[in-house]
């Protein structure tokens, strides 16, 4: 094994434990910061796979921005959604179960399928062309209006867990 793979492994590694551990914390604040580690894992993936531009924008618009979201938003709503309550399902061995035998039948029918095993081809040249990706972007028949969507989504939830914080603030 070359260094590249052991790196691969370690940070398949570590995002895959705070994958899990993102949804099984019982405090969010904790779950968000498992969300964070996550997602600096799949940038160092994005990084080895030598597509730079994915790893900086993994870090910069996840990691950077809703990421921050949700700790802000838990840091605004506080104990607002505190119940006391068992956060898990009493089903949950049979999700994980389903999801188990989910993986299993997929992992089947994808090893039977003849092109499984086939290597993906070459990018063309100017496929990974930084200029024409930032003119996609900015672009209003390219992906302009879903980065418009999504930063309006952003804006409304935090806007949410202020109004969700000024309530429980007046009831004190």
């Amino acid at each position: 094994m070359n260094a590249a793979q052991v790196v691969f492994i370690f940070a398949a590694g570590i995002t895959l434990v705070s994958a899990l551990m993102v949804v099984t914390l019982r405090r969010v604040m904790q779950s968000a910061l498992a969300l964070i580690l996550a997602l600096m894992g799949v940038a160092v993936i994005f990084a080895l796979l030598g597509s730079g531009f994915f790893a900086v924008a993994q870090v910069i618009v996840y990691i950077g921005a809703i990421a921050i979201l949700i700790i802000f938003t838990e840091m605004l709503t506080q104990h607002s959604m505190d119940t006391g309550d068992d956060q898990l399902n009493r089903g949950a061995a049979f999700a994980v179960l389903g999801a188990v035998v989910l993986l299993a039948g997929g992992l089947f029918v994808l090893s039977a399928w003849n092109n499984f095993q086939v290597l993906p081809a070459d990018l063309p040249a100017g496929a990974g062309d930084i200029a024409e990706l930032g003119m996609q972007l900015t672009n209003p028949q390219g992906f302009a209006l879903p980065f418009e969507a999504v930063s309006v989504l952003l804006v409304a939830a935090l806007v949410g867990a202020i109004f969700i914080a000024r309530d429980q603030r007046k009831d004190e």
